[in-house]
């Protein structure tokens, strides 16, 4: 058990809640675009009797979340853990401090990245065939620090693929709202991190290594968090029109992009002492509260 969670803190297990709502909501997204031709029932009864149709297909993409995040994760750490042993903030991490190996941590990876392209295969051959393209964005965003201030957009793009892949997984294809919101994933999540990377802004530029902050400054790195943000809000707003969401919906919504303003309201470029209330409590919430209501709405009125 404690092996168990020294690797669950390896990867950071938790910040799951980022991608994982947003999923849900992808794969709802999907059965409700199913079923419209296919079962003439009505609101909740219409959406458990699909859903019931579909439940493995739902596990598989809980394990591909689990498993291309544990991946990527365990990668990144991999990866960096000779900067990471440098830097003071991260030095704390079990590879710095010995107790997961770089050959351990890199077996891990491998092992998850196989069982991500498994739990893809079983859900069906297009999620299959797009794993590995997957894996080389999540994987390869490791290394985009190393060549580029860009990394926030990789971060995001890696996440973005979770509601998409979801609708996927469930219609074997795309279509314009799923692309909004996935869209809207990478506006938020590279929002996100480019405030998270304020802690890390001199420390890059001593290491030359690439960040939106070591690159643009704290006061311009802000200005395009927020920039950011604000298209994400446009996106998803997109994504409601054009998925004919309802008032559920854009409660839910107000909801999110308040939490966002208030994510950019807490963080100075001077004062980055409530930099982790902003990075993890009030992304953790505002995803939960998006996703709770977007399904709410998809339901209700499908």
């Amino acid at each position: 058990m404690k092996r168990f969670l020294q690797y669950l803190s390896l990867i950071k297990f938790s910040h799951t809640i980022f991608a994982m709502p947003f999923a849900l909501v992808g794969f709802f997204v999907g059965l409700m675009f199913e079923q419209q031709n296919e079962i003439a029932l009505s609101g909740w009864e219409k959406a458990t009797d699909y859903f019931i149709g579909h439940w493995m297909v739902f596990l598989h993409i809980l394990l591909c979340m689990i498993f291309a995040r544990s991946a990527a994760m365990a990668f990144n750490r991999y990866l960096d853990r000779t900067f990471d042993a440098k830097n003071p903030r991260t030095s704390i991490r079990e590879i710095p401090r010995g107790i997961i190996s770089p050959a351990s941590a890199l077996q891990f990876t491998i092992i998850n990245s196989i069982l991500f392209m498994g739990s893809a295969w079983m859900i069906n051959a297009i999620c299959f065939l797009l794993s590995p393209i997957a894996l080389i964005v999540i994987l390869g965003y490791s290394y985009t620090k190393r060549f580029t201030a860009l990394c926030h957009l990789i971060l995001g793009l890696g996440l973005s693929l979770a509601p998409v892949g979801a609708f996927i997984a469930v219609t074997e294809q795309a279509n314009l709202p799923i692309i909004l919101l996935s869209a809207a994933v990478i506006g938020w999540v590279s929002g996100f991190d480019i405030i998270y990377a304020l802690q890390d802004d001199a420390f890059d530029v001593s290491q030359g290594l690439y960040s939106i902050p070591g690159y643009m400054g704290r006061k311009n790195a802000l200005q395009l968090s927020r920039l950011l943000h604000f298209i994400t809000a446009l996106l998803l707003i997109g994504f409601g029109y054009y998925n004919g969401m309802h008032w559920i919906y854009y409660t839910g919504l107000f909801i999110y992009i308040s939490l966002l303003i208030y994510q950019q309201g807490i963080v100075k470029e001077n004062d980055l002492s409530r930099v982790n209330i902003a990075f993890m409590t009030a992304n953790g919430i505002a995803s939960i509260i998006f996703a709770a209501f977007s399904i709410t709405d998809l339901i209700y009125f499908g």
